[in-house]
């Protein structure tokens, strides 16, 4: 199954047993429609991802960022704690395509040196 979304929080690298490595980052896919009559409802799903093959994408996986997705889709379920199920969806990553990098912040590095801002030499 494909899947393409909007990642919502920078990718982490978890060590687990025998020292694998797992990516894990949550993406977002905005679904939407309109009644017969009525305003356009949207649908957000949100999916947390998990992939085993390789621990050097998570640099590129930013908040932000929109990628293309291919794996397969689980539901984990459980009990809180008064006794209601609850459940979320989750993604098996085989393989990542990143189809839009986030934009660095607007108060990157680029304009900065020692926390101090740079003085421009524009008139305006």
């Amino acid at each position: 199954m494909e899947l393409t979304g909007r990642i919502i929080k920078d990718a982490e690298v978890r060590s687990v047993k025998n020292d694998k490595q797992v990516v894990s980052f949550t993406v977002v896919e905005n679904n939407s429609y309109k009644p017969k009559n009525g305003e356009r409802v949207d649908v957000p799903t949100f999916f947390n991802c998990s992939y085993w093959i390789s621990d050097k994408i998570a640099e590129h996986l930013t908040k932000g960022s929109v990628v293309q997705l291919a794996g397969r889709v689980g539901v984990n379920v459980y009990n809180n704690m008064e006794g209601k199920a609850l459940g979320y969806l989750t993604y098996h990553v085989n393989s990542i395509k990143i189809l839009h990098k986030a934009k660095a912040e607007a108060n990157g590095s680029s304009n900065k040196k020692d926390g101090k801002k740079k003085k421009d030499d524009l008139p305006f």
